[in-house]
Order: structure tokens, then C-alpha cells, then sequence
């Protein structure tokens, strides 16, 4: 028998029993829309996992205060202070451009609008390492850090929540916790950057936020540190500022350091890996329910070959031998599979666009969706696959019955 007779044979005997055959199909449906809008999400959400990363920068490392330890007993609280990040400017100068931050909430007033939002106090050298342009106006200077001026640069969203377009609040004055700043700047536009807002913060000279705003409270958030001689540099740049913070905190000769270093090409391999095991959890999950819609499958082509007895007997009375019995109704498990598979791909591209566009769903689909081809290829091919293995069985036992016994069936 000719394949295109098989398929139009299968088609027909599907059509003749076209409700069985959809809820048949519903398993195989659900399970690979299930796997390709999981795998969808997962790859979404992986992909947002690596912009943050790059808008972080891949050649900046960050410095954060640890508990320091001693044979496992706690040494006090950790901390950073400004002389820490000024003896690695001066120290490692040419190598990595230092960046402090010290940051605190405040109250944003101006005219009549008033928002609270993060201020952060930092060097000039802030916009160097996270790669940040000034829309319109300027950064401050080195000058006005020494010199304790009260200028403010803000985040590309600030003027819209403060009622003044950002062109026009330059050069005005505006109320940060209390104290009258002069808008010397807006950022351009840049995004999340990790768990950072920088479109929503105020940048304010380092020396301004330590003795004008938080009391003279000289300790540090983090220390950044660009990588000026490119990512290939990150081990040595570390391997340098490591003793000489160790030096500058009096951490003696074996003992836990009270800071510690993050180079952001870990974490970005450490949540790709954890982002793709939950991708595989979740299909793996998913590819439960293509199994029982396999067991459907095999079990209304058992049905179909015990209402089709007699049908089979008369095919073999006019010639047709157990191989062409075997490959209808093989093929009209195959077909059944593949329907359910290309029905459930597009399923599974709609749901996962409905997931990543529901507002209820944005903390978990804030990276959108990908529908990847590979996903498509191997979902219909693994339904396939479930057609050919759950199809074996009823097809063998429809090609042994004998001919006489089938044409007396009832």
C-alpha cells in the first residue's frame, strides 16, 4: 500500500469518528502545549537573566561587606568605608576604575509632587563603570564631591513622577530628604540592572550623602570595580584587590575575609545552569501528560481494532496481507500524534504569550517567551514517536487476527 493511500486512509477512518478522535487527542494536546510553553517561558526568562547581566557589565566586579569569621565564630558586623575604595583607586589605578555607593531612601519633593526613591551617593567614575549617559545636563564633578556641593543627577523616570518635563528640571532646585538640591542633570533610559532601578534613582556626590544627608555615616552599600583591561583581566584585577582590602581591614593570615568579591561571569553561569535544570524540571513534568495521552492512544486504537473486525477480515479476504494491516493502523496512530502535536504547539506558543502578557503573571514572565524551533521539532517528533509506540500493539494484534475468524465477527 502507497504511504499517500495510507495517510488518506487514516484520515478517513479519523474523520468517520471525529469527536473520539479530538478528545482522543486532547492528551497529546495538553502535554506538548504544556512542554512548549514552559520551555518557552524558561528560555524568556533566561534570556532576562543575561540582559541584566550584560546592562550589570561583564567586566565589573562588585565588593559587599561579609560577616567575618574565625573557626566559625562570628567576628562582628562588616563593613566598607570610603578609605577602603580610595586606597584601591590609588592603588590600582590604570588597572580598575573604583566606584563607592552609599544609598538610602528619601523623600523626593518638587513643587507640589513628591515621591520616595533611592538616593545614592557615588564618584563621578559611576557612569564610566555601568556605562550610564546623561540625557540632558551633566554628571557631577570631582569637584563639587570634595567640595560637598548639594547637585543632583536623576534617573531617566524621576521627572515624569515629579510633574516636570526632564528638559525644564534642570537647573531647578528640588527638596531630597529635607535639604534643597540643584538638578544639574537626567539620565538617558537604561533598565533594570539585577535588583537595581537606575532609571528610578538620584545620584548625588559621594561626600554630599555621607555628611548632608546620612549624618556622616561613612559606610558603603558596595565597592564597584571596572575591569578597565577587559574581561580577560577579571582573575588578576581580583587577585589584587583581594589583599589589599585584606591589608586595609586588618584580616590576618588564614582567616575569612569580612567582604567578598563577586565576578558577575559566575553568577551569569550559575543562573543559566539554575534557570535550565527548572526549564527541564518543568518539561520533564509536562512530558508526563504526552505519556498518558500515549495510553489514550493506544487504548481507542484498541477499540477501533475491535469495531473494525470485521472490516479487517474483508481487507484480508481481498488480498491485503499483514504488513498493510499493520501500517494503517499504525499510520492512523501516527497521524492521530502528530495532529495532537501541531494542535498543541500552537496551544503552547498561544499560552505562553498569554503568560508572558498577563500583568497578574509579570513578576514571573517578565522576560517574555520564546518559542524556540528546536522545542517545536522535538515536541512533534517525541509525540510521533508516542503515535509509533503506542500504535505497535493494536496494529500487531489487528495484522494476526485470522481472516475467517474476523469475517464471522459480530
Amino acid at each position: 500500500m502507497l504511504i499517500k493511500e495510507l495517510f488518506l486512509v487514516s484520515l478517513s477512518a479519523i474523520r468517520a469518528n471525529l469527536l473520539r478522535a479530538v478528545l482522543t487527542c486532547l492528551g497529546i494536546i495538553i502535554g506538548v502545549g504544556a512542554v512548549i510553553t514552559m520551555v518557552a517561558l524558561g528560555e524568556g526568562a533566561q534570556r532576562q537573566v543575561e540582559d541584566r547581566i550584560q546592562r550589570m557589565g561583564t567586566d565589573v566586579l562588585t565588593i559587599r561587606p561579609s560577616q567575618a569569621r574565625d573557626r566559625g565564630v562570628a567576628l562582628g558586623d562588616s563593613r566598607l568605608y570610603t578609605d577602603d575604595a580610595i586606597a584601591l583607586r590609588e592603588e590600582l589605578a590604570g588597572i580598575v576604575t573604583i566606584a563607592p555607593e552609599i544609598a538610602n531612601r528619601q523623600q523626593i519633593v518638587n513643587q507640589r509632587w513628591n515621591s520616595s526613591h533611592e538616593v545614592m551617593g557615588t564618584w563621578p567614575s559611576y557612569v564610566d563603570v555601568y556605562h550610564l549617559e546623561v540625557e540632558f545636563g551633566r554628571f557631577f564633578t570631582v569637584s563639587e564631591d570634595v567640595g560637598r556641593r548639594r547637585v543632583a543627577v536623576l534617573g531617566h523616570a524621576l521627572p515624569e513622577r515629579l510633574g516636570t518635563p526632564a528638559p525644564l528640571l534642570v537647573g531647578r532646585s528640588i527638596r531630597i530628604g529635607g535639604e534643597q538640591f540643584e538638578v544639574i542633570g537626567v539620565m538617558a533610559e537604561k533598565g533594570d540592572m539585577g535588583f537595581s532601578r537606575p532609571d528610578e534613582t538620584v545620584y548625588i556626590p559621594l561626600n554630599t550623602a555621607t555628611y548632608r544627608l546620612f549624618g556622616g555615616r561613612d559606610r558603603l552599600r558596595t565597592i564597584l570595580a571596572k575591569v578597565d583591561v577587559g574581561p580577560s583581566g577579571m582573575d588578576e584585577a581580583f587577585a589584587m584587590i583581594d589583599p589589599i582590602l585584606r591589608r586595609e581591614h586588618r584580616v590576618v593570615a588564614g582567616a575569612t575575609a569580612d567582604f567578598e568579591i563577586r565576578n558577575p561571569t559566575d553568577l551569569l553561569t550559575s543562573l543559566q545552569e539554575t534557570s535550565q535544570t527548572f526549564t527541564y524540571l518543568l518539561a520533564g513534568i509536562a512530558g508526563v501528560s504526552l505519556l498518558v495521552g500515549g495510553i489514550g492512544i493506544m487504548n481507542i486504537m484498541l477499540v477501533s481494532v475491535t469495531e473494525r473486525t470485521r472490516e479487517i477480515g474483508i481487507r484480508k479476504a481481498l488480498g491485503a496481507t499483514r504488513t498493510d494491516i499493520l501500517f494503517q493502523f499504525m499510520a492512523e496512530a501516527l497521524v492521530l500524534c502528530i495532529l495532537g502535536g501541531a494542535l498543541g504547539v500552537l496551544v503552547g506558543a498561544g499560552g505562553a504569550h498569554l503568560v508572558a502578557s498577563a500583568p497578574q503573571l509579570e513578576a514571573f514572565a517578565r522576560g517574555g517567551s520564546i518559542v524556540s524551533l528546536t522545542a517545536v521539532v522535538v515536541a512533534l517528533a517525541f509525540s510521533a514517536g508516542i503515535g509509533l509506540f503506542f500504535g505497535i500493539w493494536p496494529a500487531q494484534r489487528a495484522a494476526r487476527l485470522d481472516p475467517i475468524a474476523a469475517l464471522r465477527y459480530e
